[in-house]
């Protein structure tokens, strides 16, 4: 593994593209209370700057090319050997685009009901706050796309941090009745992660700053580490690494989430708004995953390998237990948060299979989770504020008096039970054909959730939206001209993927030749009878 990257002395795009988001949050703020439209105007328009700045990095992005480009490295304290350094692989890329993409259509989707703030009197009237609302959007858009594109430990690990500030105040400020309770539950689990990911930071600077070590001082340069650990040059013995590794695995895996680490998941879903909830699963957690990519394996390939076999032990009870727990739900949005523990299953069981088939279709479930999720609990979101419930058994025969809603429920449905054709089935379809070359058991078993998932979203639909109407059926209205703007392009986005999936794989697949470890010892849950031909054919 070899880690170079192309400095870019022209346009600083990458500092241009987070801090955008952040200038228009100040922004917004800033705004007189009358002008809420206008608030919200501008959010609108900085997303889709942003957007554009995404897409242009897209465009001029050389896939054949370096591994890291538009690196942009600038002194930042260097007595403790940081800097500001930023720039991007094609795994960044996909999700920075998936940001891009999601946040303008969040706005939108809230733009005539931004949440209301509850009276603390019964005579006192709800106080509607868009500008903070939108505001904070852009705020948690800044942080992501930041931790995406940093090359330096220390400054990934303080946004990784700080995006919790703005999500505890989108699920606890402007959330559901148990808001508070679920956003304080969100920043515990969060911050305990956080906590344990700040202890193996500093025990990462003081590897790099023995004696023994390469380095003439401590650094926190990424690119430097990972070819130092690559090169097993570090200068220190496996404990230490596998100490160090799990001190990051853990904080990763909490916000990813990977079951045990999950049950605050489900509640911070369910008690946000759908936008909120949304930004969370679709955008927020992914820097969970992304970063085991980024961090676990490049700085810890070794530690990487040891830990493999537990970590797919964990994904896998993680894939089956979020797809049974889904199939028992009575709450349409809690089921639909279950399901998003299932996948963020398959995508960490792609990554530590460690072939280039898994972690390919890892990164491209990331980017698929995120439109399939965005698309069902935003029409979820839709159906219930107009029934004002969450309750299942409160609904029937809604597709005859909304078929559209009805339709595109449907066809985000089935892309989340990866039906082919639609774009998750194509990384299911990779994770679980990599991780079968290496480990028969764990895909054998993985591949149970697909039969749970069609349970889970098929007999979600009947009771939803077939059968007879039930009473209060006649109040629900079709998709209006805005809900169909935020709906179109992700239904648009999950045919396209799924029929055409090259273009973006051909931005990943690069990037995963760099993260793939050779060797890696078998599974608590997979064959033990594993020859090494098939592994040698992971890679190929």
């Amino acid at each position: 593994m070899v880690n170079e990257s192309v400095t870019n002395a022209g346009f600083p795009a990458l500092t241009f593209l987070w801090l955008l988001p952040l200038v228009g949050a100040a922004v917004v703020v800033a705004l007189p209370a009358r002008m809420s439209h206008v608030a919200k105007s501008v959010a609108l328009a900085v997303s889709l700057g942003v957007l554009a700045i995404g897409v242009a990095l897209a465009i001029t992005f050389d896939r054949g090319g370096q591994q890291f480009q538009f690196v942009e490295r600038h002194s930042w304290i260097p007595a403790f050997g940081t800097s500001y350094s930023l720039g991007l692989d094609g795994i960044a890329l996909v999700l920075v685009l998936l940001t891009a993409v999601l946040v303008p259509l969040l706005l939108v989707a809230g733009w005539n009901d931004v949440p209301a703030v509850p009276a603390e009197t019964p005579d006192e009237p709800p106080r509607r706050l868009p500008h903070t609302y939108f505001a904070l959007i852009l705020v948690v858009e800044s942080m992501v796309l930041l931790s995406f594109s940093a090359l330096d430990v220390l400054l990934f690990y303080i946004f990784f941090e700080a995006m919790l500030i703005p999500m505890y105040f989108l699920i606890g400020g402007f959330g559901g009745a148990n808001r508070s309770r679920a956003a304080v539950k969100f920043l515990l689990y969060n911050l305990l992660g956080g906590l344990v990911m700040l202890a193996a930071v500093v025990g990462l600077y003081v590897v790099t700053a023995r004696a023994e070590s390469p380095f003439t001082s401590g650094t926190f340069d990424f690119q430097a580490i990972a070819a130092a650990a690559a090169n097993g040059d570090l200068g220190v013995g496996p404990g230490v690494l596998n100490a160090l590794f799990l001190g990051f695995m853990f904080a990763f895996a909490v916000k990813a989430p990977l079951w045990p680490l999950h049950s605050w998941l489900p509640d911070s879903a369910v008690e946000s708004t759908p936008s909120t909830a949304v930004l969370m699963m679709a955008v927020v957690d992914k820097v969970g995953t992304f970063a085991m990519i980024r961090y676990c394996l490049q700085l810890f390939p070794e530690s990487s390998a040891t830990f493999a076999p537990w970590i797919i032990t964990l994904a896998v009870i993680g894939i089956v237990y979020g797809a049974i727990l889904a199939i028992g739900q009575t709450d349409i949005m809690r089921l639909i948060a279950y399901t998003s523990i299932s996948h963020f299953g398959f995508i960490i069981l792609g990554i530590f299979a460690m072939t280039s088939q898994s972690q390919a279709g890892s990164a491209l479930y990331m980017v698929n989770h995120g439109i399939s999720t965005a698309a069902l609990f935003l029409i979820a979101g839709f159906l219930v504020s107009q029934r004002g419930t969450r309750a299942i058994a409160a609904y029937g025969g809604v597709q005859k008096v909304a078929p559209v809603l009805a339709g595109t429920f449907l066809v985000a449905g089935l892309a989340t039970l990866s039906l082919p054709g639609l774009a998750p089935f194509i990384s299911e379809f990779l994770v679980l054909i990599g991780t079968y070359t290496r480990y028969h058991v764990a895909a054998i078993i993985a591949t149970s959730a697909l039969v749970l998932s069609a349970i889970y979203i098929l007999w979600l639909y009947q009771r939803i939206m077939g059968g007879p109407e039930k009473e209060g059926s006649d109040k629900i209205r079709d998709l209006v001209r805005r809900e169909l703007v935020v709906v179109a392009p992700l239904i648009a986005l999950l045919l396209f993927l799924g029929i055409y999936p090259k273009p973006a794989l051909d931005i990943i697949t690069p990037a995963v030749s760099h993260t793939v470890v050779d060797e890696v010892p078998t599974p608590v849950i997979a064959d033990a009878d594993a020859d090494a031909s098939t592994e040698e054919g992971a890679h190929k």
